[in-house]
């Protein structure tokens, strides 16, 4: 499927009112108050997309049609689970994750075509994504890269089943088994990076290592209703001992012309990381604050310090720069390459900090709106940003997903 029209879309939008099933880690104790939905989306965010889109609202509108012209709308559409992901070579095994962050993908994405649309079709065909990977995938390893892995397919796919909690047509047992192989094999591998990195030293691994599986542990703990492990994402965010730590992410501040900007640990390693750091960044923030955390005004708005900061350099304005140094690298310059990265994740910082928070985001919004342009009018998701992993690190839609007004 291709587009959708609006009278096809009126004729089908429905929420559904039943109240989502909360189900027990088998491995900790449950905490009532998380919110379900409650990881990148609520049940009011849909509420507002919903009535924005069947008004013909804009920018909603273009964002709508950003999604449903995916070619990962698709009801023959087929998931390819496998028994070990492998990312990194081990020598031995051929590396399959590409079709983890494909089913991934495609499951977001039908996901929030049904949310929006009611049609059951889309969600029968995401619960067989989850059903299939869920039956299926018991480890991720190759080289260190399976920590990439675990992080990052680990809070998309998180978000995936969180979507889908409400669903009538997926039984409890399925959600529960679902959550049972989040909390058996990505979050085990996202601890351990946390508390071992691979016995590296502390400050060895750039920060989108830490940030992406800070967002796995937030995610499935919120998903499997676990006080444990969603405290432990929150308190590393705080206060971890590696670069995902947010004064360690964001490292050193500046006034410049009365605006505190932000440079970031990856800023003289290259500026498409610098740019993955802020991904992860909105979504862990967006994860921890629709659960009443505000990670976003954290140390005085700390995060949107460092998107300031980076995006004014990547827009090709000068930024100040300070020598960073660690135990591997010493960098004297700010880095230009991949200056100028599109990656769609600057309608949610733009929308918290912007509308919702009115605080002063003018590189952030002159960077939002490049990438809007870029995507001929809005946000696109996985796959319209490359064809490899790159292309599928955050999940996207934001202008329809996140604008507020």
């Amino acid at each position: 499927m291709k587009s959708t029209t609006l009278a096809t879309l009126c004729s089908l939008i429905a929420i559904s009112t039943a109240d989502a099933a909360s189900h027990l880690s088998k491995h900790e104790s449950s905490r009532s108050s998380f919110i379900h939905p409650g990881l990148l989306h609520t049940s009011s965010d849909f509420s507002r997309i919903i009535d924005k889109v069947s008004s013909k609202a804009e920018p909603w509108l273009t964002g709508w049609y950003k999604l449903t012209n995916s070619s990962y709308i698709n009801l023959d559409y087929t998931p390819s689970p496998k028994t070990i992901v492998y990312r990194g070579s081990d020598g031995t095994h051929s590396q399959n994750y590409p079709s983890l962050y494909r089913d991934i993908a495609a499951g977001y994405t039908m996901a929030i075509y049904w949310k929006v649309t009611g049609n059951t079709s889309y969600a029968d065909k995401v619960v067989t994504i989850l059903d299939d990977w869920a039956s299926t995938l018991t480890g991720i390893t190759g080289s260190t890269d399976a920590d990439l892995a675990a992080g990052i397919y680990g809070y998309e796919f998180a978000n995936v089943a969180e979507l889908m909690r409400d669903y009538s047509g997926w039984p409890a047992a399925n959600l529960t088994r679902f959550t049972d192989m989040m909390v058996d094999v990505f979050y085990p591998i996202n601890h351990d990076f946390l508390v071992r990195h691979n016995d590296a030293a502390v400050d060895h691994y750039w920060a989108n290592w830490d940030l992406c599986n800070i967002a796995s542990v937030l995610s499935i703990g919120v998903l499997s209703d676990n006080a444990t492990m969603y405290d432990e994402g929150i308190t590393y965010f705080k206060s971890g001992a590696g670069n995902g730590q947010i004064e360690k992410t964001i490292w050193k501040l500046y006034d410049v012309d009365g605006e505190t900007l932000g440079q970031g640990q990856e800023a003289g390693r290259d500026q498409g990381h610098s740019m993955l750091d802020f991904a992860l960044l909105g979504a862990i923030a967006q994860t921890a604050y629709n659960q009443g955390d505000d990670l976003f005004g954290y140390l005085d708005n700390r995060i949107l310090a460092g998107a300031e900061y980076v995006a004014k350099y990547n827009l090709g304005y000068d930024v100040p720069y300070t020598n960073y140094t660690n135990s591997d690298v010493t960098q004297t310059v700010i880095s230009d390459n991949s200056r100028g990265d599109i990656r769609p994740i600057w309608e949610l910082l733009y929308n918290h900090y912007g509308l919702l928070k009115g605080l002063n985001v003018t590189y952030t919004k002159e960077y939002r709106d490049l990438v809007v342009k870029d995507g001929s009018g809005a946000e696109g998701g996985g796959g319209d940003y490359g064809s490899t992993s790159g292309g599928y690190d955050q999940l996207g839609y934001g202008t329809l997903l996140y604008t507020l007004q």
